[in-house]
């Protein structure tokens, strides 16, 4: 199969997303489509998968001028999209998602579910897994979900698969396993689109690489002809210097400490403390234990024993406004769910943890919200046609923008980012990071969980080693190197840890 987008354009309102698009894919390739976010880049593939209708361009496959009512269609055609955030039902078994609307039957009508279960089984192997088929989808981490994502499409028999950031959740065992398929599949006819922002990945995998820029196709290459510095140019029409800004902390006092934090059977025994103006990393494999310790933390999980001390008093946390108050803000992972209300616009995101002090003679001063959101919006670049656009109509890295605006608004002293730039193209990465700058100059203290080893040791002063719900170590980023932080993340030794 062979699909040809040419002279793609389409607009939203006033609002012009694609202009003059070109992009090529056919069996056998990996073609990585790159990106900021908003380029337009899912804008593009809903097009070709008949979500959106085009204003202008035509859809060959195959050299047939060629349109899809919608993604079932495209699906049935042989077109399958994976998309970054899930649409799984959370109570329902992994074979029942992976079934939901293609039950196999028998022939008196009857779900045959043992043949379900089988087959299953045979297409989680391939991806080298051997997930329960009859456990609830909801109790399975986010990497494992993808993972029955990729099976589900193996599934359909796609001859073109698109991918959107595939990754983003997994562990690198994971991410290998992947694409050890990828390959797999490639040799046996299939294509994929490829649309990441690990920069990494895609001169591991992609054959080709389209880069796009504010609506338009600025450049395709073989990958083998290009570098990264390039595609950063092409993606962000300047050079962007070095990719983590340098960093010249100032400590100041501790200002948060965790004393033997433990929730049986989850993390035991935690102990760290955070500085004014600090950075800590807490880093580790996918369910060490690393996001269940700031959850419990901000309250929204509970520990069974262990202190949490704010300016060397002890305090109890029990919910996330008693977090709120005494400061302390969470960007979480998963920010469709927990990070954002989707339908509020992004004033109302923006401006939720703070809503109290807009507060004058029993009524809010809407005014005065509006200036509090267009500033922060401003502040962090997040694009949108104004503050009364829906949360969830922004792309995923605007919509990380709009929870980070929403912390930082509210004040924070103290910050959990976790997985900060998960689906953030590399501009925006740097935008998050030189405001992580920012933040520690003005004496927030910063802790960021990230799955990303570079990233880790690129934005962090110190680095907490999370290993089966335990710190293994706690290590300055000065004197750490990857195979050592990954040494303590497998629960091995370290000359450098010191508690």
């Amino acid at each position: 199969m062979k699909i040809e987008m040419k002279n793609i354009s389409k607009a939203f309102g006033a609002n012009k997303v694609l202009e003059g698009v070109d992009f090529a894919v056919e069996s056998g390739e990996v073609h990585a489509l790159m990106g900021e976010n908003g380029a337009g880049k899912s804008t593009l593939m809903n097009i070709l998968t008949g979500l959106y209708g085009d204003d202008g361009g035509e859809i060959l496959v195959d050299g047939q001028p060629t349109s899809y009512s919608g993604p079932l269609d495209a699906e049935q055609h042989g077109i399958s999209f994976i998309h970054q955030e899930m649409n799984n039902f959370l109570e329902m078994s992994v074979v029942d998602n992976m079934f939901l609307n293609k039950e196999i039957k028998n022939k008196f009508g009857m779900i045959n579910e043992d043949k379900m279960r089988k087959q299953a089984r045979e297409y989680l192997s391939k991806l080298g897994t051997n997930i329960d088929v009859d456990k609830p989808i909801g109790t399975l981490s986010v990497g494992r979900q993808q993972l029955i994502e990729i099976a589900k499409s193996i599934m359909t028999d796609a001859k073109i698969i698109i991918m959107d950031e595939p990754t983003a959740a997994l562990t690198e065992n994971e991410i290998e396993q992947l694409f050890g398929v990828v390959n797999e599949l490639k040799k046996q006819g299939v294509g994929f689109i490829y649309i990441s922002h690990r920069m990494e990945e895609i001169f591991k995998i992609a054959d080709k690489v389209t880069v796009m820029r504010d609506g338009i196709s600025v450049n395709e290459y073989m990958t083998k002809d290009v570098d990264m510095k390039q595609l950063v140019r092409d993606m962000v029409g300047r050079e962007i210097g070095d990719f983590y800004p340098d960093r010249d902390p100032h400590f100041g006092k501790t200002i948060l400490s965790v004393k033997n934090l433990t929730e049986k059977g989850v993390f035991e025994d935690v102990s760290f403390d955070v500085h004014e103006g600090e950075i800590l990393a807490f880093s580790g494999l996918m369910g060490a234990g690393r996001t269940e310790i700031m959850r419990a933390i901000f309250g929204i999980d509970h520990y069974n024993s262990g202190e949490i001390y704010l300016d060397g008093k002890k305090v109890k946390i029990k919910d996330p406004e008693s977090a709120i108050k005494h400061r302390i803000g969470f960007l979480t992972e998963n920010r469709k769910d927990e990070g954002l209300i989707l339908a509020d616009s992004l004033r109302d995101n923006i401006a939720l943890p703070s809503i109290n002090g807009f507060v004058k003679h029993g009524l809010i001063d809407d005014k005065s919200v509006d200036d509090f959101a267009n500033l922060l919006m401003k502040r962090l670049t997040v694009k949108a046609m104004n503050e009364q656009v829906t949360a969830g109509s922004l792309s995923g890295g605007n919509q990380q923008k709009v929870v980070l605006a929403k912390w930082v608004g509210s004040g924070s002293r103290i910050l959990i980012l976790d997985e900060p730039t998960r689906g953030v193209d590399v501009g925006a990465k740097r935008e998050i990071y030189d405001l992580m700058n920012e933040l520690t100059d003005r004496n927030v203290a910063i802790i960021m969980i990230s799955s990303d080893l570079p990233e880790v040791l690129g934005m962090s002063d110190k680095i907490a080693v999370v290993y089966e719900g335990k710190i293994s170590g706690i290590v300055d980023t000065k004197g750490a190197t990857q195979e050592s932080v990954m040494t303590l993340a497998t629960g091995g030794a370290d000359n450098a840890r010191a508690n």
